[in-house]
């Protein structure tokens, strides 16, 4: 036996839940941090001396003639309980709220199996459906597993879909960090776990790509303790597992962690409780209209139900689980698209039951009173400035309509385009629309009164629209991946930007002698004293320390020849454009403009 063992390790091998064997723990005054934390080999012993003389007490408390004497033992573990202030209580009530299937988001840098891993859970093929194989936006599944039913949340894994990643984190019990083994933590990583550690969620981390030759999950272990993630290989709490969603190497074993995790974390919401959930994505169906998937957290939502998102509301008409299939109800943890909203639920958003009609449209109502009186008090505070009057506009500004697939893309992408904007202040970009679904001739239209461009992303533009667009000389461009929407906005942004310029110095000569040529002017013999002079650079001429001429190189000879430029170390004739009033002693130096790279 090792000298020491994991606490679920040990409750596993003595057949009891991870639980109960904190509660011993506790009642022992025994100091652990996690259900993953290590025990000392005599407190493991203690342990198990402990389950195996309470193990035949078990049956005694069932004989008629053992009654008395049963709580006895019951009592002398009862007696550290009490000094936790309504546990009692709390058993009670945990006893009859059911438990439910745990929810995991799993996260992680773009490329690094996420969807893959899920797909070879669930035994489906979402990936490949993907546009470059990287997920564009959330997706909700459940999976049925050895250990039970799982959710998972399926999140982007690249920088422009942070939004998104974060609200898979904030609706979620357990996070899965997914490393490549042969590409260790990235910049989404250390986002992903960020995002994680402030939702205050279990972190497991699923070390992928194993079975690659060029894997090397060792490293992935070291650099997990550069984020404060320790493996409990190295005597830390973080549960870390090997998989490879290829070959389906350790997938097993995660499923049982994650199975563990919920255990501990005693996951319990009531069934028959008002129904509350979480918009996980919305879309605009071209045939259905709009459609919104939603995670139940607490009660029942059934078809028929009247619900309250934000400002908007509807009757549920339909609701389909993950799979496609039609259902009536749907409990907690179970995630199902509604049919019945008239407009696209922001992503993100609480979803409440409402007793009616009535009541529902009362609570929109006041919602947007309430938005709109805070709009307008801000608006009073803020007042006009002189600045607001006089103040500098943008010397450029752009216009774009953006048209996406789903609600939480154009969220993302509204908020790629915000930072790129704020990152270059002169330049204003204006984004004149922002909807869910294809773009139609009326955005030709407003796009023709800016020159705007239309920029769209996951849909595709009809026939009729892109003809029209290319006859009216409109912008009208498609995107499929997230990285190439945002390569246009910045090269648009950029291609406003005045270009900015700088000195730069070639060179020094000193007058030496003044040459005077009829009908030429004169010409300052000079020594290059560093640098080049070069004909036609821009030059000035100093003269005891001030500058009495600013202009440029009309001539420049050396000996009897005309020279393009002279280096350091020699003697040449220079001719300063309109400037004939060279003095000996004065020094000329010469220098170009250079275009700054825009940052």
């Amino acid at each position: 036996m090792a000298e020491k063992v994991r606490i679920y390790q040990l409750a596993r091998d003595l057949g009891i839940e991870t639980k109960d064997l904190l509660a011993m723990l506790d009642d022992m005054g025994v100091e652990y941090k996690s259900h993953s934390s290590t025990l000392e080999l005599d407190v493991a012993e203690a342990v198990r001396g402990l389950v195996s003389e309470n193990a035949p007490s078990t049956p005694a408390t069932e004989a008629p003639a053992s009654e008395p004497e049963a709580p006895k033992p019951a009592a002398a573990k009862a007696e550290p309980k009490t000094e936790k202030a309504g546990a009692p209580a709390a058993a009670e009530s945990a006893s009859v709220v059911p438990l439910r299937a745990p929810v995991v988001t799993v996260m992680g840098h773009v490329d690094h199996g996420k969807t893959s891993l899920l797909d070879h859970i669930r035994k489906t093929k979402v990936a490949e459906r993907e546009a470059g194989g990287i997920t564009q936006h959330i997706g909700a599944y459940q999976a049925e597993t050895k250990q039970g039913t799982v959710t998972f949340l399926d999140t982007p894994g690249h920088a422009a879909f942070t939004a998104i990643r974060q609200r898979g984190a904030n609706a979620t019990d357990i996070a899965v960090i997914v490393v490549a083994a042969d590409d260790s933590i990235m910049p989404q990583t250390r986002e992903a776990i960020a995002h994680a550690k402030a939702a205050k969620v279990p972190i497991v981390v699923a070390i992928n790509k194993v079975d690659l030759p060029q894997a090397n999950p060792d490293k992935v272990m070291q650099d997990l303790m550069q984020v404060e993630l320790i493996p409990e290989a190295f005597g830390g709490d973080t549960i870390v597992v090997r998989v490879s969603a290829h070959t389906g190497e350790g997938v097993d074993e995660l499923l049982e962690m994650l199975s563990l995790v919920a255990e501990v974390e005693d996951l319990r919401a009531d069934p028959e409780a008002p129904f509350r959930g979480v918009v996980v994505e919305s879309v605009l169906d071209k045939r259905a209209g709009v459609l919104a998937t939603v995670l139940v957290q607490e009660g029942t939502l059934r078809v028929g139900d009247y619900v309250v998102c934000g400002e908007v509301w509807a009757k549920v008409r339909r609701l389909t689980d993950h799979t496609g299939a039609g259902v009536t109800s749907a409990g907690p943890s179970v995630p199902v698209q509604i049919l019945g909203f008239s407009q696209l639920p922001m992503a993100g958003e609480v979803v409440e039951h409402a007793a009616d009609e009535a009541g529902a449209k009362d609570t929109v109502a006041v919602r947007i009173d309430d938005r709109q009186e805070a709009d307008r008090e801000l608006i009073g505070r803020k007042g006009l400035t002189l600045a607001d009057l006089f103040g500098k506009p943008k010397t450029k500004r752009i216009h774009l309509l953006v048209r996406a697939d789903t609600q939480g893309s154009l969220e993302a992408i509204k908020g790629v385009i915000a930072q790129a904007a704020e990152g270059v202040p002169e330049v204003d970009v204006d984004v004149m629309l922002a909807e869910v679904g294809a773009p139609t001739d009326s955005d030709l239209l407003l796009a023709s009164t800016e020159d705007a461009s239309i920029l769209t992303f996951g849909v595709s533009a009809p026939g009729s629209v892109v003809k029209a667009a290319e006859r009216q000389k409109t912008p009208l461009k498609s995107f499929r991946i997230i990285y190439d929407l945002i390569e246009e906005v910045e090269r648009q942004i950029k291609g406003q930007i005045e270009p900015t310029f700088e000195e730069r110095i070639l060179g020094h000569a000193e007058v030496r002698m003044i040459i005077k040529v009829p009908r030429s002017g004169n010409i300052a013999g000079s020594y290059v004293t560093d640098g080049v002079i070069r004909r036609g650079a821009k030059a000035r001429l100093k003269r005891d320390g001030r500058e009495v001429y600013k202009g440029s190189i009309a001539q420049l000879r050396r000996f009897k020849d005309d020279v393009r430029e002279v280096t350091s170390g020699f003697e040449c004739g220079i001719n300063l454009q309109n400037y004939d009033n060279a003095q000996e002693g004065d020094v000329i130096e010469v220098y170009d403009m250079v275009e700054v790279p825009a940052a």
